[in-house]
């Protein structure tokens, strides 16, 4: 078998379940059956518009059964999906997909007015699919219905040629610079996501070993994060992959009560999330109504991406007592580094720390290891499976694709300290290390003990410019209801856990740290919310 490609393994599934859910959201249940054949329909029409072998698919789409049928038709025809923030400005919309060469777009109706406005600066589109959300958005001359050709029941004239050398094309979220393509091959995507969740898939396995796999019936997977996200739509695969069916929220927003109310109407068996975002609402809600929902079928926690604190787990293990509390390390570069496990009964992890998996390094700047136990930081270095770089960026695959000793690592800029067993505590991205007065700072360390603090709903620390320091350990609060501004406590509890200088210098006190639907913190925004709060000017931008 040459490699593992997503589209033969979703075929097997389709075979051996047709009638079994695939994807849930709300009323609308879309089966085995009908998710394999309106995959194939939209993949007709993308050879019926002239796009060829791995040529790009973009979608810029909500979570909907749409995003995982547009997402396996480009599969399915070997083309290269394309995932797109829906946040987005036209003009961030254009570099995207003129950067990823998109050659075809999958959009919802909603955004049908900024892609009027960006289409004409993006010749090599060659299709426009605009699917109907309910937002009374009228389809234009210029774009295809995107049901009627999911509906119309066609199927590619030729069978496409498809291998585990196909792509995905996933971009980064663009918090220091604007988003780069990371190439994955499908196989290593397949083989790192299935193996993470006990599949044991590799080179002596072929497809027969996957029907084997299908499960009947399969379990639920609730992805809270978007699926134009990695950590949303990766987490599907192992799922998809067994048969199991994917259950997505309808909510615009997030929110935990509708959350809640899915987990027990659908008796899903596991949740993906990004850390404390999505984790805080749901224990508050616990909080305020114990009881009030049947979670027994609810077993395991997946997350990753944003800290997800122990007080948090303990929290939602006392609700929910047989859940596990799978705490997953990773980063666009870099699938499944490491991971921590939590239990009522088990052994309670510090936040951030993990166990390493095979070929993870912790190294100095001259390649050489960190001693465990030494407290010295090093940067993670991954060997094994890993992408194949940046799109069409030669030079920024050779700055993060490093070889040592002979052997290619990924070094995507996070930093760690290893301990004497072994075990890694990550300590945060370089780009978001702050250099006060000479020192390095690592922000998340910073926010981990703040938010600690029980008048803190949500924090997050930037660096800001300061004539004494260079920069100045900034922290942008958002309190629990009621409670009274004082920065002088903060940092005085901020003081209690770290070194001094590692305390804010200013504190800024805000409704709400604006965070993106995946969770994330927009750093660009609260860095320059911060600056101007502060008085001070911006730095000069850099390329």
């Amino acid at each position: 078998m040459a490699g593992w490609n997503i589209a033969d393994v979703l075929d097997v599934v389709a075979q051996e379940v047709p009638d079994a859910p695939a994807v849930i959201q709300g009323e609308r249940r879309v089966s085995w059956a009908e998710l394999d054949a309106r995959a194939e329909a939209l993949g007709a029409a993308f050879l019926d518009a002239g796009l060829g072998h791995q040529a790009k698919v973009a979608l810029y789409l909500r979570n909907s059964p749409a995003y995982v049928e547009s997402l396996l038709a480009a599969l399915k025809v070997a083309m290269v999906p394309v995932n797109t923030n829906y946040r987005y400005s036209a003009g961030e919309l254009t570099y995207l997909w003129d950067n990823a060469d998109a050659e075809a777009v999958v959009f919802d109706a909603e955004f049908t007015a900024v892609v009027d406005e960006v289409r004409h600066g993006l010749p090599k589109v060659r299709l426009w699919l605009q699917r109907a959300d309910g937002s009374g958005a009228a389809c234009p001359d210029w774009a295809v219905p995107y049901d009627e050709v999911a509906a119309s029941g066609r199927r590619p004239a030729t069978p496409p040629v498809r291998s585990g050398d196909d792509l995905i094309l996933l971009y980064t979220g663009g918090t220091t610079g604007m988003p780069k393509g990371v190439m994955w091959r499908q196989d290593d995507v397949f083989v790192l996501l299935g193996n993470a969740a006990n599949g044991r898939y590799g080179p002596d396995q072929d497809l027969e070993y996957a029907r084997r796999r299908v499960a009947s019936p399969g379990r639920r997977l609730l992805p809270a994060a978007p699926l134009m996200h990695g950590a949303g739509v990766f987490s599907c695969v192992p799922f998809l992959a067994r048969g199991g069916a994917i259950v997505l929220l309808e909510g615009r927003s997030f929110d935990a009560g509708e959350l809640l109310d899915t987990v027990e109407r659908e008796q899903v068996w596991s949740v993906g999330w990004v850390g404390d975002a999505f984790a805080k609402p749901v224990l508050e809600a616990l909080d305020r109504e114990p009881g009030r929902w049947d979670l027994s079928g609810w077993r395991t926690i997946t997350s990753g991406g944003v800290m997800f604190s122990q007080e948090v787990k303990q929290g939602l293990l006392a609700h929910v007592p047989q859940l596990l509390i799978n705490d997953v390390f990773g980063a666009s570069e870099a699938i499944t580094i490491g991971s921590s496990t939590t239990t009522k009964d088990g052994t309670s992890v510090p936040t951030g720390s993990f166990t390493p998996r095979k070929g993870m390094r912790v190294i100095r700047p001259d390649g050489t290891d960190v001693v465990p136990g030494s407290g010295e930081v090093g940067l993670m270095a991954f060997a094994g499976r890993q992408p194949l770089g940046y799109y069409k960026d030669e030079a920024k695959t050779a700055a993060t694709f490093l070889v040592i000793g002979g052997e290619r690592y990924s070094v995507p800029g996070d930093y760690a300290v290893v301990a004497e067993d072994g075990t890694a505590t990550l300590l945060g991205r370089g780009s978001a290390c702050i250099n006060t007065g000479g020192e390095k700072v690592f922000a998340e360390e910073v926010e981990q003990v703040i938010k600690r603090h029980p008048d803190v709903a949500d924090a997050v620390v930037v660096g800001i410019p300061d004539d004494r320091f260079g920069e100045a350990v900034t922290a942008v609060v958002e309190l629990e209801p009621g409670r009274a501004q004082d920065p002088d406590a903060l940092v005085a509890f901020v003081r209690g856990d770290l070194a001094g200088y590692k305390a804010p210098k200013r504190v800024f006190f805000v409704d709400q740290v604006s965070r993106g639907p995946n969770g994330k913190a927009d750093l660009k925004d609260i860095r320059s919310l911060a600056i101007k709060l502060a008085g001070v000017s911006a730095p000069a931008a850099s390329a």
